[in-house]
């Protein structure tokens, strides 16, 4: 049972979804304003940061978002994400030069990082596991129709308005959300405890060190993941507490979550540019189509099954599954019906993990540490998703059939994992 009236649960469904469907699609939509941007402020050397600092600001914020709605409640928190997202909205819109630009990224990114995070863990204190579970399959519909529209979206609106409109859009419809996530009615609460500025500091450099991937910065992440982890045992209040690992559950899903974060995201700019060798990027973004929608089909069809039966070990171990399936598929089909057939089976393989695991940590977390769990599968996939494409890319050198190759032992590495969660019925009551 849901903690406040159904119709005022609903509006604030809707402002919860509303937001995080904004900070997703803004990780799309400056694709294709980006010629007109770089033609505004001449050259195109830092153009690749209008986008990685948006996502890297977004990583290295949210474990610090965790900790904040764990600390003082769930709304503040959510409302001061979205805040800082809109304005970074209007700095975009406004900056004068692409340095600025940039900045105001670092900015929206920041806000991203604490919307993804929140809108989690207000899911998970509004309602139970059971009864929350089909609202995590709305999360894949965001995901979907933000990578579908996302470009489409930011190509008109570059057209009709020109590229800033596409920050500038955010702010009515983020005053919008902001209305709605009023009626969110979450505890009010603010605990007496030391922060962990130390934790945050190393964890954010080494998120950003593995991110960027480089060989220095790849090295300075790693000496920054050993401190961290040294310092965590011994702070007053961590900001990861090394206590979650103890627990099987979240330990398994924080790892399946790389591993799918990986395979599955790492993944999908190789596949594009597989989609478009024989045609043109509009074709080939076609070709996408069909594989985006069934992310979004398996999701909310496993949502549904786990709503209802409580079980979810299924999903994950299916996931991985028919991942291997999918590849072993384009190694050796050529046939362009063929392929688009197996990646098909590759995004209902996707759908089924991306928020599957975000339940099954959110059912065995403490209610004092919604939010930390939250940020760590958040940011186990990202990770993973980072990790992904450098890796790949190597493979690639020998052509597509080398990412495929690659991404045989990650499934079923995965698969295993998968075999290890344990069997935790998803609770019907807080």
């Amino acid at each position: 049972m849901t903690t406040i009236a159904p119709s005022r649960a609903k509006t604030a469904v809707f402002g919860l979804f509303l937001s995080v469907f904004l900070a997703m699609l803004d990780a799309q939509v400056v694709a294709t304003a980006l010629p007109r941007i770089a033609a505004e402020f001449g050259g195109t050397g830092a153009y690749a940061w209008v986008t990685t600092a948006y996502l890297l600001a977004g990583s290295v914020t949210a474990p610090l978002y965790g900790k904040l709605g764990d600390v003082f409640g769930r709304k503040r928190v959510l409302l001061a994400a979205l805040a800082v997202f809109l304005l970074g909205s209007l700095a975009c819109g406004l900056a004068p030069t692409a340095g600025l630009l940039i900045a105001g990224r670092v900015l929206q990114g920041a806000g991203s990082g604490g919307l993804f995070v929140s809108v989690g863990a207000s899911l998970g204190e509004m309602f139970t596991p059971r009864e929350g579970a089909k609202y995590f399959g709305w999360f894949s519909i965001c995901f979907a129709v933000a990578s579908l529209s996302g470009p489409v979206v930011g190509g008109l609106l570059t057209g009709l308005a020109g590229w800033r409109s596409i920050f500038l859009v955010n702010l009515p419809l983020g005053l919008v959300a902001v209305g709605l996530l009023k009626t969110l009615d979450l505890p009010r609460r603010r605990k007496a405890a030391p922060f962990d500025f130390t934790g945050v500091v190393l964890l954010g450099i080494a998120i950003t060190g593995f991110t960027l991937l480089t060989p220095w910065s790849i090295a300075l992440g790693a000496a920054s993941a050993v401190a961290f982890a040294v310092t965590e045992r011994k702070a007053a209040a961590p900001v990861l507490p090394p206590r979650l690992f103890r627990d099987r559950t979240f330990t398994v899903s924080v790892l399946l979550s790389v591993l799918a974060g990986f395979a599955f995201l790492g993944s999908v700019n190789y596949i594009a540019v597989f989609l478009q060798a024989d045609t043109g990027p509009a074709e080939g973004g076609l070709r996408l189509v069909p594989m985006t929608l069934a992310v979004s089909l398996s999701s909310v069809i496993a949502s549904k099954v786990i709503a209802r039966t409580g079980a979810y070990r299924w999903a994950p171990r299916l996931s991985m599954a028919l991942g291997l399936l999918a590849v072993l598929g384009l190694l050796t089909v050529d046939e362009l019906p063929l392929v688009l057939g197996c990646l098909v089976v590759f995004g209902l393989a996707a759908g089924l993990n991306l928020q599957v695991l975000a339940m099954a940590t959110q059912n065995t977390a403490p209610p004092a540490d919604r939010g930390a769990v939250a940020a760590a599968v958040n940011l186990a996939r990202a990770l993973g998703s980072a990790l992904g494409p450098v890796a790949l890319g190597f493979a690639y050198d020998t052509g597509p059939h080398g990412v495929f190759l690659a991404l045989l032992p990650v499934l079923a590495l995965g698969l295993v994992t998968a075999f290890a969660l344990p069997h935790v019925p998803l609770r019907t009551h807080h």
